[in-house]
């Protein structure tokens, strides 16, 4: 299966995704993007995700993150459904952690 096929990645992956150029998008709530995010991400609440696509390019390949990764999969198919290329991390800012 291709990458653009599947819907979520593993934090190894996201992390390479990053480095190809790839847009890491938190879509956190203001207060946990304040406690602790990734040093490049964008921060775009979930909430506020469909009012604020002009913030992004549609040549953008986009790797959302949340929690735990409930929110940013979310996020990652509306982007898809609005033409973007985006995945989800896998398990989130938990399994990132880890990491």
């Amino acid at each position: 299966m291709s990458l653009f096929r599947r819907t979520s990645v593993s934090v190894d992956r996201a992390r390479e995704l990053l480095t190809e150029g790839w847009q890491l998008l938190d879509v956190r709530t203001a207060r946990e993007w304040t406690s602790d995010h990734v040093t490049g991400a964008l921060h775009i609440p979930l909430d506020t995700l469909d009012r604020s696509l002009e913030r992004l390019k549609k040549s953008d390949q986009i790797v959302t993150i949340c929690h735990s990764g409930m929110r940013s999969a979310l996020a990652a198919r509306t982007l898809r459904r609005r033409g973007w290329n985006a995945v989800t991390v896998r398990g989130g800012m938990m399994a990132w952690r880890r990491k």
